[in-house]
């Protein structure tokens, strides 16, 4: 099947191209631009107030340099008639509008954000004079394949940049846009998609003759393996709501349009199956990671993803009649996501020692292995990965099948969307300053780590020579990523572990011309078959530094937590036997401080864990896989 088109009109209306005899229906969504332009140019009180999403107190109280608070507001201009003619006062940190050169008020930006700012703006799409996205790159050095697209997941970063530096119009048009593109037909082959998928990307065609721009979308039929964008819907209801939260303007959420493509996504997410799980099961190759990668299943980034979008959509839904049913079933199904997610996903070190010495084949609803994992199955690596301060969201959970690797994005969209309690969201932390070579290394930030070598990766991803080992989707490190986790680490009061990986970006990005990714165990090598001038890794960096020098602007990008949806976090610490020898010996040696030290490191587990007969480890750190509990012996010594 051919990607569908929408043409525009000499006068800039969208319409689908017809077959010869038939006619179409005018729908809702066939809105002619002029008629858009008439509903941008609708004068819009828009009323701004700005909410912290972070302890203020406990924030200036970090131990890092940051810059005061910005001041800068927006407000509607005397002499304009449009929503969109915001003028930005006292801007400590934002890029010139006009300029497109940094602003300086209370400090001295980094001498790459002016040059960054120039790229992103470089990369700007217009239809019909409007802007409506940036490209996916700009690289004259390699093919263009599909990098001269719109894609929705890539847009993202640069719709934030441009909202932090207060140009809502170009994230306003690409909304509209997008959502129009959501009513088209949609086949593949001779199959009809959903009603609610939304395109991965769009590219604009300029006919000069005609003088006429035409969009040409893509909804997976033209995608490498035909993979579908199941994270597109999210990504929009997310950035609709960041939109929102930015502006202050309601009515683009309210316009009908916006409310039926919200309705529409969630109707197409919450419809009944055979599924058991409140988690949605996805093919591989569903998200960014868009390459046979073993993330078929249920994977931590669309879970992630999908919980922020239900809450989003919550906040976004009007409470009419049609919305009131959407609503209601959000709600149940938020409860029953986050209880799945809390209790199955989520690993640290007590986690990890119960899966350890988990039975099989346990039947009924007392089992306590509720997916039948079988511990042999456990990875070597994830024993000495896992640190004792610390844990992660898993990477899937299914019938018999856990991947314990870590995943980047899944694990910071998490925290923001506060699918981690503070609990959980303080123990992610804690595992990327343990476990900081492996995560960060020398270029943020790893996509998902351990990296497939040999047989596995020959098995997994089909011998893709893209996804080699330590490169690209597996165990490459993407900068992109710094803006996710630059907003997780101020959510979770750790600041100070983004301004250490905005530092070291900043070492290489102009350098190497902002490359798609790095290869390599630390990152330290220009992917091989990377993108130069990525669009998103530039505005992952200008959102990444706004963000920190702002840290107001991490409203727009995350949700306090629901009170109602708060677990108990499970942690553990460690020990080893034969404690009544060592302290006997090192009496008689003169040396009890030795004895001393052992002691106090059994008392702080043994109780806890119920006197186990032996623990496993080279560091004795889990209880023993068939050790008997309350062993009396161990009492009475």
């Amino acid at each position: 099947m051919a990607p569908s088109t929408v043409e525009g009109t000499p006068n800039g209306s969208l319409k689908p191209k017809e077959e010869e005899g038939t006619t179409q229906q005018p729908s809702l969504f066939e809105i002619d631009d002029s008629d858009l332009t008439r509903l941008l140019e609708k004068p819009r009180p828009v009323n701004i107030e700005r909410k912290r999403s972070f302890d203020e107190r406990s924030f200036s109280e970090m131990s890092i340099n940051m810059s005061p608070p910005r001041n800068n507001f927006y407000r509607m201009s005397d002499n304009s008639s449009r929503g969109g003619g915001f003028d930005i006062l006292d801007g400590v940190y934002s890029p010139g509008r006009w300029t497109g050169t940094p602003r300086s008020g209370y400090f001295e930006p980094h001498p790459i954000v002016g040059d960054a700012w120039e790229a992103l703006r470089r990369s700007m799409v217009n239809f019909r004079g409007q802007p409506v996205g940036t490209i996916a790159a700009i690289d004259n050095s390699s093919e263009e394949l599909n990098y001269d697209q719109v894609f929705v997941r890539d847009f993202v970063p640069s719709a934030l940049a441009f909202l932090m530096n207060g140009e809502p119009e170009i994230v306003k048009n690409f909304l509209l846009k997008t959502v129009f593109l959501q009513s088209r037909e949609k086949k593949i082959d001779n199959f009809k998609l959903g009603e609610g998928v939304m395109p991965a990307s769009f590219k604009v065609l300029h006919d000069p003759v005609r003088n006429v721009d035409t969009i040409l979308a893509d909804y997976g039929e033209s995608a490498i393996g035909r993979v579908a964008p199941v994270d597109s819907g999210f990504w929009w209801i997310i950035l609709l709501r960041a939109y929102t939260k930015s502006t202050g303007d309601t009515t683009l959420a309210e316009m009908p349009e916006c409310q039926r493509g919200i309705r529409l996504i969630m109707t197409l997410c919450l419809s009944e199956g055979f599924d058991t799980f409140p988690t949605l099961l996805c093919a591989d190759g569903c998200c960014m990671i868009d390459r046979r990668m073993g993330v078929y299943g249920y994977p931590i980034e669309i879970q992630a993803l999908f919980f922020m979008a239900l809450r989003c959509a919550l906040l976004l839904l009007k409470r009419d009649c049609e919305g009131n049913d959407c609503i209601d079933r959000i709600v149940k199904r938020l409860h029953a996501l986050s209880f799945h997610m809390r209790s199955y996903f989520w690993l640290d070190i007590k986690q990890l020692n119960d899966i350890y010495r988990y039975k099989t084949e346990e039947y009924s609803h007392t089992a306590v292995n509720k997916f039948n994992v079988i511990p042999d199955s456990l990875p070597d690596w994830v024993f000495d990965f896992m640190p004792t301060r610390g844990g992660y969201f898993i990477g899937n959970v299914s019938p018999a099948k856990m991947d314990f690797r870590w995943f980047c994005l899944g694990n910071c969209v998490a925290i923001l969307s506060s699918l981690a309690t503070p609990e959980q969201s303080s123990a992610i932390m804690d595992l990327i300053e343990s476990r900081w070579q492996e995560l960060v290394g020398e270029m943020p930030l790893k996509i998902c780590y351990p990296a497939m070598e040999s047989h596995e990766w020959r098995i997994v991803t089909g011998c893709d020579p893209k996804n080699t080992s330590w490169s690209y989707h597996n165990g490459g490190s993407w900068p992109v990523l710094i803006w996710l986790l630059t907003a997780a680490c101020i959510k979770a009061g750790r600041p100070q572990i983004a301004k250490r990986a905005i530092e070291l970006a900043e070492s290489r990005l102009l350098m190497d011309q902002w490359p798609e990714y790095y290869d390599g165990k630390l990152g330290r090598f220009v992917g091989k078959q990377a993108r130069k001038n990525q669009t998103w890794s530039i505005a992952g960096y200008l959102v990444a530094k706004m963000m920190l020098e702002d840290p107001s602007h991490l409203g727009m990008i995350s949700l306090e937590e629901d009170k109602q949806m708060k677990p108990q976090m499970k942690r553990s610490a460690s020990w080893v036997f034969l404690i009544w020898l060592l302290t006997t010996a090192c009496i008689k040696a003169g040396r009890p401080q030795i004895a001393k030290r052992a002691i106090e490191l059994a008392e702080s587990r043994l109780l806890m864990d119920q006197w186990p007969e032996y623990y496993d480890g080279k560091l004795g750190r889990f209880v023993g896989k068939q050790a008997r509990k309350n062993q009396m012996i161990e009492k009475i010594l």
